[in-house]
């Protein structure tokens, strides 16, 4: 799934997570391809031994570099070097082996943020509430930077928590300050405008192999031996020896989308290490899913995402004017399409410009009114609202570049993909027949996995058997797309003693710390008591936004 740079009430966060289709009637993915029987027997059996040798090296590296950070704890001060941050927040670093089977050798450094527990009871101020230990959050990606996230603290929400625990937000390998990862010039990452046909000619998915083959050399070219080690596996490791930096026994952790696949991954390594643990938005953990069929199947998720904005549209179209069913509303989506094909909007907004923006409002309802305000002025005349919210901010090309590359990067180097283009091209042709929205725009975006040089993961099977791993908290949006309601119920199949609290009726990704005053109370409960609820509960959706009223 293509990154995307969204912001919630956490902060801002990378939101992407890649799982199966959710309930309410989502277009079927069609089955894989795959390799004989006998060759896919001798490989695995090869391939386990080999993976289990590996990660015995890296368990001990872990155990080594744990022991190396809780012995150095963490020099927290200013952010001195980030001086776009309020002074409260403060700043360090935690020391990782870039290769834990190795670990005596090249070490990198993780950028971490702590804002201390504020020991004051927001609703009593007379009440010192004692302190509970960290809260590590992580927003997901692969890529997302977790560094702003303790100024959460200061939202409404999010008070009572930064009462009882330090926020401790890092920025995991590969991000940001944390031995960025690069795969091409940033001055080229972020163009505009840019054709994204809903069915590819011949040439067009030519060309489009030729970028992805270019993409993955530069990776290769750019980060050397070092590629292979920004992996999901390392991601989890690398959690291990921040909580031994911090001096917790015991983890507290919050993990949103892609960051709840490695929390899942960390817990099943290291059950024994957690304290409480939040998983918003989980991402499918189904080794099968990891990440070619996961693609497909969000891909078919989010065409019923669109169909909900679509919907919400067409019942304001006294407001916007693009149509009173969701079928009229598509076709005023595709006259913009074909006007900006035609004449990009301020020279920077083409169809993918347009496409991406409307993803976004795919992520968050917060969105659905300033998308659909833009699209009506764009259609009315009016290009400058679709200009503001759809074309390329150059500023924020290389964060986006790294983010890219790491997301490629992890992904790439997780799992095994399909190597053959026809592969990629026979189940997405069928997908898009059903599901046009998302699917060719998500191939081109993990495309690079299919010419990845670096070796390959062998996927680990997240589980916990009974008594192993103490309960943890799922939160999961009924349609949401992007970490879709299947993986949440798959997430508590494999976490034995998993409690799964469900938003009913609603797709913004990402519930914790938002406005829904429910889900906040299970939350609070668990974080702050350990109470849960039992094994399913769930809470009303959040109200749909108000359409703005275009001038």
């Amino acid at each position: 799934m293509r990154a995307a740079a969204l912001c919630s009430a956490a902060g801002s966060l990378l939101l992407t997570a890649l799982a199966a289709a959710p309930a309410g009637g989502t277009p079927g993915v069609p089955p894989l391809a795959s390799p004989s029987a006998a060759a896919a027997r001798a490989d695995d059996t090869r391939g386990a031994v080999a993976a289990r040798a590996e990660r015995a090296a890296e368990k001990h590296g872990v155990a080594v570099a744990a022991a190396r950070a809780a012995a150095a704890g963490i020099d927290f001060g200013d952010c001195s070097d980030a001086p776009d941050m309020p002074g409260a927040l403060q700043c360090g670093t935690v020391t990782v082996p870039l290769d834990y089977a190795h670990p005596e050798g090249l070490q990198i450094k993780l950028a971490v943020s702590r804002i201390p527990a504020t020991h004051r009871d927001p609703y009593n101020s007379k009440r010192r509430v004692p302190r509970q230990g960290a809260l590590v959050y992580n927003p997901g990606g692969p890529g997302g930077d977790g560094l702003p996230f303790p100024l959460a603290g200061f939202l409404p929400q999010w008070k009572r928590l930064a009462a009882a625990y330090d926020l401790v937000g890092y920025s995991p390998r590969g991000v940001g300050r944390s031995a960025p990862l690069s795969c091409q010039d940033p001055g080229h990452f972020l163009k505009g405008p840019a054709d994204s046909p809903t069915y590819p000619t011949a040439a067009y998915k030519q060309d489009r192999i030729a970028q992805a083959k270019a993409y993955a050399r530069g990776c290769a070219e750019r980060a050397g031996n070092a590629l292979r080690h920004y992996t999901s596996l390392n991601n989890a490791r690398d959690l291990d020896v921040i909580r031994a930096a911090l001096g917790e026994d015991r983890i507290t952790f919050m993990g949103a989308s892609y960051g709840t696949y490695f929390g899942a991954l960390y817990a099943t390594l290291f059950p024994s290490h957690v304290r409480r643990m939040v998983f918003d938005s989980a991402v499918n953990p189904d080794p099968e899913k990891i990440w070619y069929r996961a693609n497909l199947d969000q891909s078919a998720a989010f065409e019923g995402r669109w169909a909900d904005l679509r919907d919400w549209i067409a019942r304001h179209h006294a407001v916007y004017g693009l149509g009173d069913t969701p079928q009229k509303v598509l076709a005023s989506y595709e006259r913009a399409r074909a006007r900006l094909a035609a004449r990009p909007a301020g020279g920077k907004v083409g169809p993918a410009q347009l496409q991406n923006a409307f993803l976004q409002a795919g992520y968050d309802d917060a969105y659905w009114p300033q998308r659909a305000h833009a699209l009506s002025a764009y259609l009315k005349g009016d290009a400058k609202p679709l200009i503001e919210q759809a074309a390329p901010v150059t500023e924020a090309a290389a964060e986006a570049e790294n983010a890219k590359a790491v997301y490629t990067a992890v992904e790439c180097n997780d799992a095994p993909w399909p190597t053959d283009f026809r592969v990629w091209d026979r189940d997405n042709t069928r997908l898009a027949r059903v599901a046009p929205f998302e699917t060719w725009d998500n191939v081109w975006a993990n495309l690079p996995c299919a010419y990845w040089t670096a070796p390959r993961q062998r996927v680990l099977d997240v589980r916990t058997g009974p008594g192993e791993l103490p309960p943890v908290l799922i939160l999961a949006a009924e349609r949401d797309a992007a970490a879709p309601y299947e993986g949440a119920l798959e997430l508590q199949r494999r976490l034995s003693g998993a409690v799964l609290v469900t938003e009913r009726d609603a797709g913004t990704h990402g519930v914790a710390g938002g406005s829904n005053r429910c889900v906040n109370g299970y939350l609070d409960a668990y974080l702050l008591q350990g109470r849960l609820p039992g094994r399913q509960a769930s809470c009303a959706g959040r109200a749909e936004p108000k359409p703005t009223v275009a001038r």
